[in-house]
């Protein structure tokens, strides 16, 4: 892992599904660039295990769809760390693995809820609190299925869409008072959500990467960090793909 020492010195986030996959390693490259972090996922054992290994100064274990405890969590969080500079919206979920019309009404709702309404909650429960410093940068985390659609993952693939749309839209609105909202779109990367999906379906989305491989969280982390940052400075309501060529649009 590349580090920038003294990169986010004095800058306060929030991470969602902080306590796994991408979400954890933004987390720690934070924190290691002199930053401070609250971690939000649902898993409360792995929040706990994450704290201590990265050194993050809050945790809350909540479920993103659940928009009370969003507009709590995001007060509580903005107390802990003092400000909130940054937010990275990484939690999602796949959803089933089908077509869409044999496709579960129950996975489609649950997909949308947590993936799109629950990244919308967060968004709108901290964006007043980067309004009141004059300064935020925002990473949601969409996908390039957002963009092109996977056959058989038409829920993920349409939350994912609604990402990128709202995104947009957020950063526009938000464009000339110092907050800054971007989307990344990358290609399947190694990550532990890979083992909600059957080999299939991750052999397919491999097969569409013209270099030939999976991402690596690593890579996708550097990334959400450089749009987390104050070098990104003149972009917004726009696009990062981390996609290994699959999509250059």
């Amino acid at each position: 892992m590349s580090v920038f020492p003294g990169r986010f010195e004095g800058r306060c986030a929030i991470v969602t599904g902080g306590a796994s996959g991408l979400g954890k390693q933004v987390a720690a490259r934070i924190v290691a660039e002199g930053g401070k972090v609250a971690l939000w996922d649902l898993n409360a054992d792995a929040l706990d295990a994450t704290k201590d290994e990265i050194g993050a100064t809050h945790v809350q274990a909540l479920d993103v769809s659940d928009e009370t405890a969003v507009a709590a969590a995001a007060k509580d969080s903005a107390a802990a760390l003092g400000k909130i500079d940054i937010l990275v919206c990484s939690a999602g979920i796949t959803g089933a693995t089908a077509t869409v019309w044999d496709y579960p009404v129950d996975s489609w709702s649950r997909v949308i809820d947590i993936n799109l309404n629950g990244l919308f909650y967060c968004n709108r429960a901290v964006v007043p609190f980067m309004l009141e410093n004059g300064y935020g940068r925002i990473v949601n985390l969409a996908s390039v299925a957002g963009k092109e659609g996977n056959p058989n993952a038409s829920a993920y693939s349409a939350s994912k869409a609604g990402v990128i749309g709202f995104t947009k839209s957020l950063g526009k609105e938000l464009a000339g008072k110092g907050v800054i909202a971007n989307a990344l779109t990358p290609a399947t990367f190694e990550s532990p959500i890979l083992d909600q999906l059957p080999q299939s379906q991750v052999d397919y989305m491999r097969s569409k990467i013209p270099m030939g491989r999976l991402g690596l969280v690593e890579e996708s982390a550097a990334m959400v960090c450089f749009m987390a940052s104050e070098e990104c400075s003149f972009t917004t309501a726009s696009t990062f793909d981390t996609s290994g060529g699959r999509t250059t649009f």
